[in-house]
């Protein structure tokens, strides 16, 4: 049924081919005093593959890159790698039960502290990680009384090297949302737990229950509370993983422009609090977001810690393009065109073993003009570990684990373009990051600076040439290294 006539009216297939060569002289990202120079000759095979009909909708991307050394004598490259990224939701009973899932393989950091892999040789501090999730669940609605769903999930995390744990998670939620009669008060209840077996912490599992309420004292203006409980069960060094939690705050929509969601309130591992702000005009949109809750690494590589792009593009394009499947397509084109990052998350998820307690603070600008655009993200995130140290020893050694347990980082992310004709358009980017070990007493910090210039040939081709230079150090030694790159890329799609 999912495959019918009717489901594939809008499937669409891309494949493209990429030829790219780059010359660095640094092309293993190693301290200065050991830095080798080397031409890099490069192909890419791709496919992107859209699906947005009314009962399946799938956006996915697969790519593999073969990389030819011109320095045989260079260490710790490697020869290729493969990418690809993939989510789906199906409508299998309409308006009853659905389908959500997601699968992707990418290099991820192994610590804070280092290179972080941005010039795509390397093997120095990441390692090649796969994830999947697939999650069944149950919608139904209850008249004007409130609507239910009810979900289950199951994801895997694995690779990453000797000492990240491969991982595999059980979860089970429940949520039921209603409204009076009235309008002005509406009410909620929820429910969660995840049972996660990992090769190296073991058996843990998180729980908590919650019930929202939420007044409206005008039509732009709503308070709202909650009160649950916290029942986990993981090693912890000092303190309780359970407990009772509140929350107070409220939300403000003075338009369809303007919107202001925070709360504070306290669980079970402290005050906590949280804001949701966003605005846009015609041509700007911004968000300012700040979390604070218990995560893991895996959790984040699975997607939950991102903030995405075309989401905060889509507010821009919204008045011109009010259809949201035509929006959605303009959008991505636009991504594609600009080589805008897929998301705004900026900090460098780093692999460990163990639960940690995640604060972040991050605001997002995106502008649009006639001729130019611009995707600003600033960002401060510290991240302490609450799980036993000897859960993530293993990746760093006993000697410098503490280095990983409680990490300060710090940066900003600029993209600017500028279109000179129809055909070319100028791209500049800059990203930076500091990274503080607040019990190891290490510091570290990166830089990325790239400028280009994209020409499309024809419908079918476009070429680029960029210069890249990067800097930063191993923050464990502070070995400093650079790196000065300048590539060429021919790209056809088919």
């Amino acid at each position: 049924m999912l495959w019918s006539a009717q489901c594939r009216a809008d499937f669409k297939i891309t494949p493209q081919l990429e030829l790219r060569e780059t010359y660095s002289d640094n092309v293993a990202l190693l301290p200065d005093n050991q830095a080798q120079s080397s031409w890099v000759s490069q192909i890419s095979p791709s496919v992107s593959v859209i699906e947005n009909g009314p009962r399946l909708k799938l956006n996915g991307n697969a790519r593999f890159n073969s990389y030819a050394y011109s320095n045989s004598d260079a260490p710790n490259l490697r020869n290729g790698d493969s990418q690809y990224n993939a989510s789906g939701q199906a409508n299998l009973i309409d308006q009853l039960m659905y389908l959500d899932g997601s699968a992707s393989h990418s290099r991820q950091t192994i610590s804070a502290f280092g290179p972080n892999g941005n010039n795509g040789f390397s093997n120095n501090n990441n390692a090649g990680l796969s994830t999947w999730r697939i999650s069944p669940y149950l919608r139904h609605r209850f008249g004007s009384f409130a609507d239910m769903e009810v979900r289950y999930s199951r994801d895997s995390v694995s690779g990453g090297g000797a000492g990240y744990g491969d991982s595999m998670a059980s979860t089970r939620s429940a949520n039921l949302n209603g409204a009076s009669t009235g309008g002005n008060f509406g009410w909620g209840l929820s429910y969660y737990h995840q049972d996660l077996n990992e090769q190296y912490a073991g058996d843990s599992s998180i729980q908590s229950s919650q019930v929202n309420v939420r007044y409206s004292l005008t039509r732009h203006f709503a308070l709202t509370a909650s009160a649950g409980y916290d029942s986990n069960q993981y090693q912890l060094a000092i303190g309780s993983t359970s407990g009772r939690s509140w929350s107070a705050g409220f939300d403000w929509e003075p338009s369809t422009r303007t919107s202001v969601k925070a709360n504070w309130g306290r669980r079970y591992f402290g005050n906590t609090g949280s804001l949701d702000a966003a605005y846009r005009t015609q041509h700007i949109s911004t968000t300012l977001v700040y979390t604070d809750q218990v995560t893991t690494s895996r959790q984040q590589f699975l997607g939950s810690q991102s903030f995405d792009t075309a989401a905060l593009l889509d507010a821009q394009f919204a008045s011109a393009y009010p259809d949201p499947a035509v929006r959605q397509a303009i959008v991505q084109e636009y991504i594609a065109q600009q080589g805008l990052p897929g998301t705004l998350t900026s900090t460098i998820n780093y692999l460990s073993n163990r639960y940690e307690r995640d604060r972040r603070l991050q605001g997002n600008l995106a502008f649009r003009g006639a001729r130019s655009g611009l995707v600003f993200t600033v960002f401060s995130d510290r991240r302490n570990a609450l799980s036993l140290g000897q859960n993530g020893s293993a990746l760093v050694g006993n000697q410098l684990s503490n280095y990983n347990d409680n990490i300060k980082q710090r940066g900003a992310n600029a993209s600017f373009d500028y279109r000179l004709s129809t055909r070319t358009i100028a791209t500049a980017g800059l990203y930076t990051q500091h990274s503080t070990s607040l019990d190891g007493a290490v510091s570290g910090s990166n830089t990325d600076l790239r400028l280009g210039l994209t020409h499309a040939f024809g419908a079918r081709m476009n070429g680029s040439v960029e210069y890249r230079h990067s800097r930063g150090d191993y923050g464990l030694n502070s070995a400093p290294y650079h790196e000065n790159a300048i590539s060429a890329m021919l790209a056809l799609v088919y």
